[in-house]
């Protein structure tokens, strides 16, 4: 049996934005506005799902997420965590920590607690 960790302890804000998709990770770029991540950026959460009109979305804020990594995969427990420029994450010398419950290495996906 395949373990789930989906939507456990989710907690999501609206926020406008413009430009980004679901399951990016996002970071805050003004009052009430988030943005895509560059390569080495912070994150403040997942984006969830967009507004028709694109101009808002849905950020995970806390709870457990799944997104793509690039480059060597997070070790499982404590690791540090950055946006990788294209929508997902990558591991880091400094930042913020996270705990890394899942790594998939053929899909190339790491499940965390924001």
């Amino acid at each position: 049996m395949k373990i789930s960790y989906e939507g456990i302890g989710q907690w999501a804000a609206t926020f406008a934005a413009s430009q980004v998709s679901e399951g990016e990770v996002v970071k805050v770029s003004g009052n009430g506005t988030v943005a895509a991540c560059a390569a080495g950026d912070g994150f403040c959460g997942m984006v969830l799902s967009v507004s028709r009109g694109g101009d808002a979305c849905a950020v995970a804020l806390g709870g457990m997420v799944t997104a793509g990594y690039t480059g060597t995969a997070p070790e499982l427990g404590w690791s540090i965590l950055v946006g990788d420029g294209s929508g997902g994450v990558k591991t880091a010398a400094s930042g913020h920590s996270y705990l890394v419950v899942d790594v998939d290495s053929t899909a190339k996906t790491v499940t965390f607690a924001l």
